[in-house]
């Protein structure tokens, strides 16, 4: 698991490398976050519990002196608690020195040193993307658990699979039943919005407040609990 988390961070060092270089700070800085945390997070939780990839390592795994409970737990501590941890303050050392180093790279004399001062900022774990990028890391996370103890070969990839065929599905049935509803329309987020073309323009009817905040409190915390509780009674199944 050191050699599998080194590997992983020297990825993370090699994205916000070759981002910076291609887009500058901030598409280095939000790639690398969204993608860092959320892939190698994944990627770090199948190999947690990919202990079932063949007969031998499963049967190995099960008879540890240990109870189901306390396996699940020291994998979910492990992957979803320590390994994040583990990212978030590397990403903030690599982050604050390369800004470091661009901020002292600038001439105080010159005459947009303010502004190329302050055009370059540390990535805020605090900010608006931040927060949309921690609930998708518990629902990836929670996914792979579960996938990792149903999928005994390439969890990873299969779960990815898995999520990219109910995106879509979701995506293509939230489209017709708003064509259906509403008639003509020129776009349609699911749980979100629908556009209608009005005249020359097009105007939006979004999702009430209230039912907003029950979306995406039910995304963000929720379903990610339900799928760590799914681990706890896969791998409890698994045992039996």
């Amino acid at each position: 698991m050191f050699g599998f988390t080194g590997l992983l961070l020297a990825i993370v060092f090699i994205m916000y490398v070759t981002a910076k270089a291609l887009g500058g700070f901030g598409t280095a800085q939000n790639l690398t976050f969204i993608w860092g945390l959320t892939l190698s997070s994944g990627f770090f939780a199948s190999l947690v519990f990919g202990h079932f990839s063949t007969n031998a390592r499963g049967s190995s795994y099960l008879t540890l002196p240990a109870s189901h409970f306390e396996k699940c737990l020291s994998g979910i501590l492990i992957a979803g608690i320590l390994y994040p941890i583990i990212f978030l303050l590397f990403f903030r050392v690599v982050d604050s020195s390369f800004v470091a180093v661009f901020h002292n790279s600038l001439d105080p004399a010159a005459p947009f040193y303010k502004e190329q001062y302050e055009s370059v900022y540390i990535f805020d774990y605090n900010g608006f993307l931040a927060w949309r990028v921690y609930p998708f890391f518990f629902l990836l996370t929670g996914a792979v658990f579960v996938g990792s103890l149903y999928f005994n070969r390439i969890p990873f990839i299969k779960v990815a699979m898995v999520i990219c065929i109910l995106i879509i599905a979701i995506v293509c049935l939230n489209l017709l039943l708003a064509k259906i509803i509403f008639g003509n329309i020129a776009d349609a987020g699911p749980f979100n919005h629908v556009t209608i073309p009005v005249g020359k323009e097009e105007a939006s009817i979004e999702l009430p407040e209230q039912a907003a905040k029950i979306f995406y409190y039910a995304l963000s915390f929720v379903l990610p609990l339900i799928l760590w509780l799914l681990t706890f009674t896969r791998l409890r199944e698994k045992e039996f």
